[in-house]
Parts: C-alpha cells; structure tokens; sequence
C-alpha cells in the first residue's frame, strides 16, 4: 500500500516537474520574442538603420545561384497561401472526421483566420516597401512583418504544440519537432535570399507569429475549459430519472 502511494507522489511531481519546464519554455520564447521585436522596431523605425539588412543581402549574394534559387523558390511555396489554405483545411478535416476532436478542428482556423487578419494589418500599419533588386518578379506588397515568417510560425508552430500533446513516442515527437522548427528557419531564409524581405522581416514576423499562437491558444484553452465546466455543471444539475417500481 505505501509502495504504491509513494509512486504516485513520484508520479505526480513528475508531471508538476514536467508541466513547470513546459511552461518555462513557453514563457520564455514569448518574453524573448516581445523584447526581440521591441528592438526590431527601434531600430529600424526610430533609428532609421538598416545597415544590418544590407550587410546579410550582402553575405547571402556570393550563395545566389541559378540552381540555388530554384531550391528557395520551392522551399517558399509552403509559406504561401496557396499551400496553407489547402493544409489548414485537411487538418481541419482530419480533427473533425478522424479524431473527432472539436477543440482541435476549432484551434487550426481561429489561429490561420486571426493570423491572417494581424499580418495584414500590420503590414498596413508600418507601410514598410519591400527590399529592391528582388531575385523574382512576383513579390508585390508591404514587406514588414514578413507574411511568410508569421504564418509559418502559426501553422508549423500549431504543428509542433499538436505533437507535443498527441505523439507520445518521445523519439518521434522530438524528431518531428526539430524537423519542423528547421522547416520554419528554412522558410524564413527563402525570403531573404530571395530579397522578398529584409532580414528583420522575417525576424520581426517570428516574433509576431510567436506572440500570436502564444496568446491564441491560451484562450482558445481558457475558452475550452469553460465549455466543459459549464456542461459539467449541467449534468449535475440534471434531476435524476425516476426508477420505475420492480413488479
């Protein structure tokens, strides 16, 4: 009996252990991602410098090659909408007819829609031109915040707070999850070296993106707690059925 009370104390704080690095982790990519946005906007709103742009298109161009930016330019259509569209919308499917799960299938699109409707007003917001000299004519727009960087941060990052909560194998979670936070830097180097954006672009829309999936799924989960207190507290309100007399 005390041997196994013991393990479930150790168990418990195992996960109290668990759930306090989560959380750690997560708080501080939100706080890096606020103050490395903060001094984004300083320095290139306030102090007008955008040496350090330069100095990265710089580094970048003894790397453009015909073969190169073929490679960046297939790399940048899973950043695009023409890719996230059709990706959000089987994950939805996959939640609400698979998994059958409603919370999951309502997180995808309130954080794709939402995220959608920041980029644009951001861009809008801090009117920023795109770089000149692009490697592909096809690039039209504000180019700050980086759209690509934003919403690859929202949709891969959903990704990787999906397999973190569903994939139990731990060699297969973390596999995933470094593949896909190598998949979001690759994205987001695309786009510089494809002079779609600036460096601090790309950075900035990180940031944001990261902010914004913070804030998202915090209160989609408050939201989803609520729910289910709220239909907890209806079923014990229901009066009991009246059991008919044995004959």
């Amino acid at each position: 009996m005390i041997k196994r009370i013991s393990k479930r104390v150790k168990k418990f704080w195992a996960s109290v252990a668990l759930l306090s690095v989560e959380m750690i982790m997560i708080l501080g990519l939100f706080a890096c991602s606020v103050v490395a946005f903060a001094l984004i906007y300083r320095r290139i709103f306030l102090l007008d410098d955008e040496s350090f742009d330069q100095r990265v298109f710089e580094g970048i161009k003894p790397f453009i090659t015909p073969q190169n930016t073929r490679i960046m330019s297939f790399v940048t259509f899973f950043g695009k909408h023409e890719f996230l569209i059709p990706a959000n919308l089987l994950l939805i499917a996959y939640f609400l007819f698979i998994r059958r799960h409603k919370w999951y299938s309502i997180k995808v699109p309130a954080i794709a829609l939402s995220s959608l409707a920041l980029m644009f007003g951001l861009k809008h917001l801090f009117g920023r031109p795109r770089p000149l000299n692009p490697i592909l004519q096809e690039f039209k727009g504000l180019s700050f915040p980086s759209g690509h960087a934003l919403m690859s941060v929202t949709f891969y990052g959903l990704l990787i707070y999906l397999t973190w909560h569903l994939i139990k194998d731990k060699s297969a979670k973390w596999t995933i999850i470094v593949l896909l936070l190598l998949w979001i830097n690759i994205i987001g180097f695309s786009r510089i070296y494809l002079r779609a954006h600036n460096f601090s672009d790309v950075i900035a829309g990180y940031c944001i993106g990261m902010i914004w999936l913070f804030i998202s799924l915090k209160l989609i989960r408050r939201m989803e707690k609520r729910n289910l207190r709220k239909i907890d507290k209806e079923i014990i309100q229901q009066p009991a059925i009246p059991q008919s007399p044995a004959a």
